[in-house]
């Protein structure tokens, strides 16, 4: 595991210079998933990125935690280079990371556990955080015994509980209906906006990302190259079911689309 580093006043949570990345599979056959792709992303800022599939989204996610290495070009988070996993970055993906023969209150405990706090300290802080998740209720509960947003609210719980200053988040709810999606992306807006951590946040979902986000990253299609960058201007606090509404998210959502549009059509 790395060594924190306090990074420098006003460094960029996370920075890409000018990173390419070439995969080279068994057959020898070379594949270039990113290509000169420089990113920043400030203390406490929310970024979403979007574009077609293949484009490299999730692999900016991997760069970020060191599962993968630039072949060129430089990473770092914290003003530092990335070298390992840092303590200081939380993930939430799409699929689960639960512990089936934990109950909710075991999983949620589990990081600070895992982090050195004492079986009953890392409890009641659990328990404060399945309350803050809207599961008071639900700590006794297996997560077979749950649906699929309560699991969701789960993961958020495992997440935050850590502080995390880093947040990657890697499409984690597409997999739910829209109305419990919109519950959900509340839900995370009102979590992040007590904590000053900085967000990545992956999505197939144009809206999502509108509605959630600082500024919107258009990847083109592969090899993924930073398109375009739009600011997205509206004010916070963000309330999902009624932001879609605002005529300036519809002028954002069409000016996007029209760019994004033809990576998908070139894909």
């Amino acid at each position: 595991m790395s060594t924190v580093v306090q990074p420098a006043a006003g460094a960029p949570a996370i920075e890409f210079r000018n990173v390419s990345l070439r995969f080279i599979s068994a057959d020898g056959n070379a594949t270039v998933a990113l290509r000169n792709f420089s990113m920043s992303v400030a203390r406490g800022e929310f970024i979403a990125i979007v574009g077609p599939t293949g484009c490299g989204k999730s692999t900016t996610l991997n760069m970020i935690t060191g599962l993968l290495r630039p072949t060129v070009g430089e990473v770092r988070v914290m003003d530092q280079p990335v070298n390992g996993i840092d303590p200081r970055i939380g993930f939430v993906f799409q699929a689960d990371a639960v512990f089936p023969w934990r109950s909710v209150r075991d999983n949620v405990a589990a990081g600070p556990m895992f982090r050195g706090k004492s079986r009953s300290d890392a409890r009641e802080l659990a328990d404060q955080w399945i309350q803050r998740v809207g599961l008071k209720n639900f700590g006794d509960h297996y997560p077979h015994q749950l649906s699929g947003g309560m699991r969701k609210r789960v993961a958020l719980a495992q997440t935050f509980i850590n502080n995390p200053e880093i947040l990657l988040m890697d499409e984690p709810f597409s997999a739910l209906d829209m109305q419990t999606r919109t519950l959900m992306q509340d839900e995370l807006l009102q979590l992040w906006a007590g904590t000053g951590g900085s967000v990545v946040f992956i999505t197939h979902d144009l809206e999502e990302a509108i509605a959630l986000a600082d500024r919107v990253f258009v990847l083109s299609a592969r090899p993924g190259t930073l398109k375009r960058v739009y600011e997205i201007d509206l004010p916070r606090p963000r309330v999902m079911s009624e932001i879609r509404y605002d005529s300036q998210f519809i002028e954002l959502s069409k000016r996007i689309w029209a760019d994004l549009r033809e990576e998908v059509a070139i894909h």
